[in-house]
């Protein structure tokens, strides 16, 4: 079921949200609890319910093993139970690898030895890559008894709890597990419904409006190179930015529903899309940028091969493998790890020059605009040509659209209309939701101080009827657009 259809909006959730307040409010937590986490399961099973037995056979391996090993921490055995980490999170990695990269492995290995094997095409679960990374980072966390939790249900509610299970955030189980823990979520409150429908319209507007807009530009464009038909470079360059700004307000649109989903149910969860492309380097835009995953792949990847305890050249290699895997991660394809391993080297390069340079170098002075201009265009540019291969079909593709925005096709104008200098500035300069909704401090802050106020509090969100009309407005816009629902983006990944 997706969060832009009709049957979300206008069945499933208002039933869901009446029903849990309902029972809730008469003091049932368990079995308000029990009825969210059933609505759960059947909107994930609503896509395909043969994957369901799945999901719940991975909750009951994962909180098993995951209360075998809190319980042993601190005592003489906890060193004993290792084991049933590494297999707890090699059973996860496994089930991964099988659906995700089955084939790709196949492929490859037939490409490179000249074998024949045959898999049958493996449908990919819905949000396996998610829920797994989840509950693998939920072991980790009860061997080193950082767990505090083991209701069941609340284990269960953690894992499918419906506005992040799809897409995330990621969570983390000190992050969400106290609050279901908490009396006050049972009791409706209409703040929580008024901040969460407000951010929940910002979201639907950006996805259906604005995302799926630009995307008409997008395929033509990306299909293109496999033709005969060569882009000039105002049509790659057209195309690629189509592109940029898709994702944009894809992944930015689901973000913010997830987020005005959860605080329907009183619930707060992390931030998971920060204003990306107003990032000074690439190490801010993984601070802002999937906000989770980064901190997963940090958490438990990177700093599990030595992070930069070993010198500053096993740092850098450190990196590279961890963004490899990440662009692994996206999707089984060498086009997406050719994006990880661009963004290691990205990475890579901005570390060393922060070494190479003091602090406050370019930023006094009458070079200090400039080299803000500099750092901006550039990381935004950087960022650019990594899409190229995180959507093209392939690497020639990929090699081919780049050659156009590089101007060895020609240099013939774009036909059509330039609506990215209406949204490029949007995504430059304009306040993010999280900055809007500020009062309400609607989600959780990954990094301290990670929501600054934007040029005062004139445009910060408050419950007036000015702000309602402009709400309403934009969710009429919204509705009427549904008729040509699509998926998110990171639904694939």
């Amino acid at each position: 079921m997706l969060f832009n259809s009709f049957q979300f909006i206008f069945l499933f959730l208002p039933i869901t949200l009446l029903i849990f307040y309902a029972i809730g409010g008469r003091g049932h937590h368990r079995i308000a609890t029990a009825w969210l986490v059933g609505a759960s399961l059947f909107f994930y099973a609503y896509w395909n319910p043969m994957y369901l037995g799945l999901m719940i056979a991975s909750i009951l391996f994962n909180y098993s093993i995951g209360v075998a090993l809190g319980e042993a921490h601190g005592k003489e055995q906890a060193n004993g139970v290792r084991w049933l980490l590494g297999v707890g999170v090699l059973m996860n990695l496994t089930l991964l690898g099988y659906f995700k990269y089955a084939n790709f492995f196949v492929d490859n290995l037939n490409a490179v030895a000249g074998s024949r094997f045959h898999l049958d095409t493996i449908i990919l679960p819905l949000a396996i890559s998610f829920f797994t990374f989840q509950q693998i980072a939920f072991l980790v966390d009860a061997f080193k008894g950082e767990t505090r939790e083991y209701n069941f249900l609340h284990y269960c509610l953690f894992v499918t709890f419906f506005p992040q299970l799809i897409a995330g955030p990621i969570v983390h189980h000190r992050e969400i597990l106290p609050q279901f823990a908490r009396i006050s979520i049972y009791r409706f409150r209409s703040s929580h419904l008024a901040v969460g429908l407000t951010i929940f319209v910002f979201g639907l507007f950006k996805k259906v409006v604005v995302a799926d807009g630009v995307a008409a530009f997008v395929g033509p464009v990306f299909t293109a190179p496999q033709g005969a038909e060569a882009l000039s470079f105002g049509q790659a360059w057209s195309g690629v930015l189509a592109y940029t700004l898709q994702l944009y307000f894809d992944f930015s649109g689901y973000s913010d529903m997830a987020i005005g989903l959860g605080r329907m149910f009183g619930i707060r969860i992390p931030i998971n899309f920060y204003s990306p492309y107003k990032a000074a380097n690439i190490i801010d835009f993984w601070r802002r940028w999937h906000i989770t995953l980064s901190r997963f792949l940090r958490d438990y990847l990177y700093f599990s091969l030595g992070g930069n305890r070993k010198g500053p050249a096993r740092r850098h290699v450190n990196l590279l493998i961890t963004m490899l895997l990440g662009g692994l991660w996206h999707g089984a394809g060498w086009t997406f790890v050719i994006w990880g391993g661009l963004h290691g080297f990205y990475l890579i390069v901005n570390h060393l020059w922060r070494g190479m340079k003091k602090p406050d170098q370019l930023s006094r002075g009458s070079l200090a605009v400039t080299g803000r201009v500099l750092s901006h265009g550039l990381t935004f540019l950087a960022i650019v040509v990594g899409w190229v291969f995180f959507r093209a079909e392939n690497v020639g593709s990929a090699g081919n659209i780049l050659q156009s925005m590089a101007g060895l096709n020609g240099f013939a104008p774009v036909d059509g209309d330039l609506w990215f200098l209406v949204l490029l500035p949007v995504v430059w300069f304009a306040p993010n939701t999280q900055q809007i909704m500020l009062r309400y401090r609607p989600a959780l802050e990954i990094y301290r101080g990670e929501i600054k106020p934007w040029m005062g509090r004139r445009l910060q969100w408050r419950m007036s009827a000015a702000w309602g009309v402009g709400i309403s407005v934009a969710a009429i816009l919204a509705v009427l657009s549904l008729c040509r629902v699509s998926e998110f983006l990171y639904f694939q990944f």
